[in-house]
């Protein structure tokens, strides 16, 4: 099981002096792998559904004012746009910011929710995390493979309504914290995003009829304390595949998490 650090306070200098170093790895590393990242639109939708998944957009967080979440929705149909239809061929690789671009306010993206450092901020752009989510939850339910994904180092919400395990999303963070599937099956994939009236809805197309399935399971789900003060939520996912007659051929671990619990572990006693 892995380890949550103790939290570092770093200066703004740092921080900014970080983003600057990280960012420019990842420029490098985008015109690196040039050719390999996909980039080709198609509006006709391919044959088979490997997959499909809706979250809710509007949601009542603890201390989270409704506008941001109404602003979410703003940022989310600008950059459903940019991936919406994309081909991912054989041997390609799907980048998650390579593709929306810097959220920026002259592309019409507002304030939005993000968390920093465990505390709720505001920044421009907020709420893509849902959108990346979405693409990584659906992604485990097919052969793609996720090459980059970034586990929250937070849990800054109680688990409330929770339909899907404890860390099986996708943070994101422009640019170098980003979501990389690449296609190393024999078949192409196009991801369809959209904006409904209540969920936001994804989807992943395949040129040939599915043979397995696939199910994503927790397991080894614990709250530790930890030696710093504080207590961490740590659990593992796996990814169980299955034939067409619903039997297991395989199991693999897919996920390892370890988040920072930014709300008491423990329930009063209301008896």
């Amino acid at each position: 099981m892995s380890e949550a650090e103790k939290p570092i306070k770093r200066s703004h200098l740092r921080l900014r002096l970080g983003r600057i170093y990280y960012g420019t790895l990842r420029r490098i590393l985008w015109i690196r792998m040039k050719k390999r990242f996909a980039s080709t639109y198609k509006q006709e939708k391919l044959p088979f559904s490997y997959f499909s998944h809706k979250s809710i957009l509007l949601r009542k967080l603890k201390n989270v004012d409704m506008w941001l979440q109404y602003n979410k929705i703003i940022n989310l149909k600008l950059a459903v746009k940019k991936l919406n239809g994309i081909i991912i061929r054989p041997g390609e690789v799907f980048s998650y910011w390579k593709l929306i671009g810097k959220p920026s306010k002259r592309k019409g993206y507002v304030k939005g929710m993000i968390l920093e450092n465990g505390a709720i901020c505001t920044g421009t752009g907020g709420g893509l995390c849902q959108l990346s989510n979405l693409i990584f939850w659906m992604t485990l339910h097919t052969p793609l493979t996720v090459i980059e994904r970034h586990r929250h180092t937070y849990d800054v919400f109680p688990d409330s309504n929770r339909t899907q395990p404890f860390g099986s999303g996708a943070t994101c963070f422009y640019p170098y914290g980003d979501l990389m599937i690449q296609n190393n099956t024999q078949d192409t994939y196009q991801l369809l995003v959209s904006v409904g009236e209540e969920y936001l809805e994804g989807e992943w197309l395949v040129t040939s009829r599915p043979e397995y399935s696939y199910k994503v399971v927790e397991k080894n789900h614990i709250i530790k304390g930890e030696y710093w003060g504080g207590f961490s939520r740590n659990n593992e996912l796996y990814q169980q595949k299955y034939d067409i007659n619903g039997n297991m051929i395989d199991e693999r671990l897919i996920v390892k998490n370890s988040a920072i619990m930014m709300y008491s572990p423990f329930l009063e006693d209301k008896g």
